[in-house]
């Protein structure tokens, strides 16, 4: 049992100045004020100086990073990934995969269920191949397909804890049914629906929008499309990249005021790119081109393809901007982790796994702790 004292403590309600935390067998035991007393366990606390601690990120969409990739067959790749998160707080993490064959979609989720075995991962979100080819983004369009029933089945096993779809397509409704039905989220996303096809997705049970504002028909104020519809619908999560390139960070700021905190979660969508040079990449089969951070298809339309965020940068933006802590930290650990059920993660809270980052003055990552661990 090891007692921390910090400078401040960031809980799911509130920051704790001049803090405490007690961490045994890989859970958080206890935590609080120092002027309220701290444990006596006859071990000197061990003393981190002048630093915020956050719960450990939860990353619910991810592709690769690090010079590696998700969409791989070779479980030492993903493992890649996933460390290279882990360096920047991210201790929870659903892998992505981009539209591909059904046949390679298998076989890269059957690699990636031997890392949510091993507790590296706790999911695979298929982003695609049921996606709208108005609104692929970077999804290759001659892979995209509608989700008639056979095809959904084939991709979905154990491992998939999420599927998007977008609900406007020949079969949406159905196949967001046969999702959920499945015991997996289905999400709305890559789609140019009508605000009425949108919430009827909803209505079929789908409860998270993809990456907001991006790959959907953009918001109108005579035509509020899936944007208006996602905002609305007290039902839908919202995932947000804050990289100040996909979204200005007013435009975070105004989902924020119209959806609240308890329904917007954080994401990276980090592609291969992610922790590298400037230069050529791939997102699935598809070229990219990486320039101070922003990732651009290399042929076509060159829209944006994924991002070279990190979840640390993602929290700290959205403090910079003027989102108070409890509200980042929840937005980047709490609200996602409660959306899939993740109990155990997502909190300072006393039971919860001690996943902690440790931040400076800036708010970037000092020391990663993972199920009581630090990491390297």
């Amino acid at each position: 049992m090891t007692t921390y004292r910090v400078a401040r403590l960031v809980t799911p309600d509130d920051v704790l100045e001049h803090a405490w935390i007690q961490v045994a067998d890989g859970d958080i035991q206890s935590f609080g004020r120092r002027s309220d007393g701290m444990p006596a366990d006859g071990q000197r606390p061990e003393d981190l100086g002048d630093v915020t601690v956050v719960p450990g990120f939860v990353d619910i969409h991810t592709h690769g990073g690090g010079g590696a990739t998700y969409s791989t067959t070779d479980p030492e790749e993903a493992r890649k990934v996933a460390a290279f998160h882990a360096r920047h707080g991210t201790t929870t993490t659903m892998a992505s995969l981009v539209t591909a064959p059904l046949d390679d979609l298998v076989s890269q989720t059957a690699c990636l269920a031997d890392l949510i075995t091993d507790g590296v991962i706790r999911g695979v979100h298929l982003e695609g191949p049921f996606l709208s080819e108005a609104r692929c983004g970077a999804h290759e369009p001659t892979l995209l397909r509608d989700p008639v029933e056979g095809d959904v089945a084939k991709v979905l096993s154990d491992a998939v804890k999420m599927v998007t779809i977008a609900p406007e397509l020949p079969s949406g409704l159905d196949a967001i049914r046969q999702v959920v039905d499945a015991g997996v989220v289905a999400a709305l996303g890559h789609t140019d629906a009508t605000y009425e096809q949108m919430i009827a997705g909803a209505d079929a049970g789908a409860t998270v929008a993809t990456h907001l504002f991006n790959g959907m028909r953009p918001f109108h104020h005579r035509d509020p499309g899936p944007v208006g519809a996602a905002l609305n619908d007290p039902r839908l999560l919202l995932e947000v990249i804050n990289d100040g390139m996909h979204l200005d960070p007013q435009v975070v700021r105004v989902a924020l005021a119209a959806a609240g905190v308890s329904r917007i979660a954080l994401i990276t969508d980090a592609m291969v790119a992610t922790g590298m040079p400037n230069g050529r990449y791939l997102l699935g089969s598809l070229e990219v081109d990486v320039k101070d951070g922003l990732a651009t298809l290399a042929h076509g339309a060159h829209s944006i393809a994924g991002s070279t965020l990190t979840m640390d940068v993602a929290f700290a933006n959205a403090v910079k901007a003027g989102v108070g802590l409890v509200d980042a930290s929840r937005m980047a650990s709490t609200t996602p982790a409660q959306t899939f059920g993740w109990y155990d993660v997502g909190g300072i809270e006393t039971g919860k796994r001690a996943d902690l980052v440790v931040l400076d003055e800036e708010y970037a990552v000092r020391k990663v702790m993972r199920a009581g661990s630090w990491l390297d």
